[in-house]
């Protein structure tokens, strides 16, 4: 800090007027890092944090929305489809207002997300206690109900002196920016202190511009990376979504077509490499391509760029099956570097690719082994393309209305889903031409994301078309930022497949030898048979709305959508005991042991067989 001299602010100004001198640089350009704040005031905010925001809403806008947890997902995806170069805040009450959050926080958590969560606490002075909406813990007077935020934030703190946030705002943005920590910030905002004023020094709120920093990797682990490549027969590439947040997508395709390295993917890398380049063997693992599980099957050397190497990616570490195989972990976070027993390569993605260009210049793998990828991945790519303009028949397959869309779409357009059956479709099925197309939150896989996040992804980059593909179920959880879509004008086209239930876990169910019970409406105790017109509730909710009975009908809605002057909601009906009969592999979802039932019996005893494939090396 420079310059001398104070100024007397309330916190909650302070606070603000700081996020407003917060800048990135990226790619030698300079914006503001925080695009706005999200709030629903109650008691907590509204005075405090509410008074401050109102003096700053033409330099930093403050958005209405109506739900916590949903204006924090459209936060999150934000940042997602900015590649961590930029976030949003959200502003909370106490209590319920406040809770509301932590599924949120945990989802950012998961997904090594940027958000600023701002709940409001109880009375730092106590004067009031218990004061409306207080936890109390009975032996413990410091306990707030904030503290849910402890374990799924990367860094919490509660404020309970207004001078606090002179150090408790720079560890924000260092977390914010550093590529190994990111993650969500809890700031517990005391509700009294947040009304409270300080002299706060003026050089706390000069401009600042960070960077996101590119760590190279240790000279001894990369020449051992560089030399298992050399010395491989069957090398095979992973990438993840560090690639994509290393902003090495180019990087990558050139590596690609220099050394013949086959490329399969994971759902946070997925776009990094187009779906059309011939090395690309698409998604891996459960729900992963024929192609690329038979790579990775046989692969000797795999190299994990930017993955944490999750069980969806690894089918519970059955997946990467040779038995001499070596696996190489490059990341920047070393948590996930030494995972699964893998050789560390600890730095940026894109700066790994970029020495390997040049380490590995002449140098190409196997031409057998070229062949083999290219010739496994345009067979898939012939599957998915038969799949996909199949004839459909009612009701809907999901590959029929994942087809219609993808033919809807365009090169920049974006994919946005999160939990139930669609995840495998789209991870098999989704074409992604460029970076940022396929908006898969598979972290945490939390329903109800896919409307709030397509509308965060929509705010991101609002020149790009935002499919959001959602099932009944994760619509029903949470739906309410539709609204909040029409309301600021930001258009998504949502496509509603409707199953009748939690078809995806009913599926699963059943494969465990289980009965169908408590997923689907026909299977659950009910009085009344449930009658959902959701074209109707999506109107009420100021969206234009239609239902799309075949697919000249779904494909003219589409169409219509993308001419709209608002957000669009069309409802399908899907076959909830079907899905695509390509790829996938084995998952590792325990039976029971013990159960009257021979299904179980005869599941767990296939269970068995298959967790002793599993290699446990890390």
């Amino acid at each position: 800090m420079s310059g001398g001299g104070t100024v007397r602010l309330t916190m909650s100004q302070a606070l603000l007027r700081y996020l407003m001198a917060q800048h990135i640089e990226v790619d030698g350009e300079e914006r503001p890092y925080f695009a706005g704040v999200w709030a629903i005031f109650g008691h907590g905010n509204v005075a405090g944090m509410g008074e401050a925001l109102h003096a700053v809403k033409d330099r930093l806008p403050t958005w209405r929305a109506h739900n916590e947890q949903g204006m924090a997902h459209a936060a999150i995806a934000y940042a997602k489809a900015r590649f961590r170069t930029g976030a949003m805040v959200c502003s909370t009450s106490i209590g319920p207002g406040a809770t509301n959050l932590v599924t949120a926080a945990a989802l950012a958590h998961v997904n090594r997300l940027p958000v600023l969560l701002l709940p409001s606490d109880v009375f730092a002075n106590r004067r009031p206690d218990p004061v409306l909406q207080q936890i109390e813990d009975f032996g413990d007077g410091t306990t707030s109900v904030t503290d849910c935020f402890r374990p799924v934030s990367r860094y919490f703190d509660r404020i309970t002196r207004p001078e606090q946030i002179i150090s408790a705002l720079p560890r924000t943005m260092a977390t914010f920016t550093d590529p190994a920590g990111c993650g969500p910030v809890t700031l517990a905002l005391c509700q009294d202190v947040q009304a409270e004023s300080y002299d706060y020094p003026l050089a706390f709120f000069e401009k600042r511009v960070w960077r996101i920093r590119r760590p190279e990797p240790d000279a001894a682990e990369f020449a051992g990376l560089a030399d298992a490549i050399r010395g491989a027969r069957r090398p095979l590439i992973v990438s993840g979504g560090g690639v994509l947040y290393a902003r090495a997508a180019e990087a990558l395709r050139a590596l690609v077509a220099e050394t013949g390295i086959p490329v399969v993917e994971t759902h946070g890398g997925k776009g990094a490499l187009s779906w059309r380049d011939p090395l690309n063997a698409g998604s891996i693992g459960v729900t992963g391509s024929t192609a690329a599980n038979a790579l990775a099957a046989e692969a000797d050397v795999v190299i994990g760029l930017g993955t944490r190497l999750q069980d969806f990616t690894t089918g519970s570490r059955t997946v990467f099956a040779a038995p001499d195989r070596r696996l190489v972990q490059v990341n920047v976070q070393p948590f996930d570097a030494h995972k699964h027993g893998a050789v560390p390569v600890v730095g940026d993605a894109g700066i790994v690719i970029d020495r390997l260009s040049d380490a590995l210049a002449g140098h190409r793998a196997p031409g057998d082994w070229t062949t083999r990828a290219r010739d496994l991945a345009d067979d898939w790519r012939a599957k998915v393309q038969a799949v996909m303009n199949a004839t459909p028949t009612a009701p809907f397959q999901y590959a029929d209305v994942v087809g219609a869309v993808d033919r809807a779409a365009d090169a920049d357009s974006i994919a946005v889903c999160a939990a139930g059956t669609l995840p495998a479709e789209l991870h098999k099925l989704w074409r992604s031409e460029r970076p940022g197309g396929y908006h898969m939150e598979y972290g945490y896989s939390c329903m109800g994301y896919e409307v709030a996040g397509g509308f965060g992804a929509k705010m991101a980059d609002p020149s790009r078309e935002v499919f959001v593909m959602v099932g009944d179920g994760s619509y029903l959880m949470l739906n309410s930022e539709l609204a909040t879509s029409v309301m600021m004008g930001y258009r998504i086209i949502v496509v509603l497949f409707d199953s009748e239930g939690y078809s995806c876990i009913n599926r699963l169910q059943r494969s465990a030898g289980g009965a169908d019970f408590n997923n689907m409406f026909r299977d659950s105790v009910q009085v009344v048979a449930p009658q959902f017109d959701y074209v109707a509730h999506a109107r009420s909710l100021g969206a234009l709305a239609e239902k799309a009975g075949d697919m000249a009908a779904l494909e003219d809605a589409l169409a219509r959508a993308r001419r709209a002057d608002r957000s669009t909601v069309i409802v399908v009906d899907v076959d909830p005991y079907e899905e695509t009969n390509l790829g996938g592999h084995w998952w590792d979802v325990v039976v029971p042991e013990v159960s009257d039932r021979e299904a179980v019996r005869a599941a767990r005893a296939a269970y068995e067989q298959q967790v002793a494939k599993q290699r446990i090396d890390g």
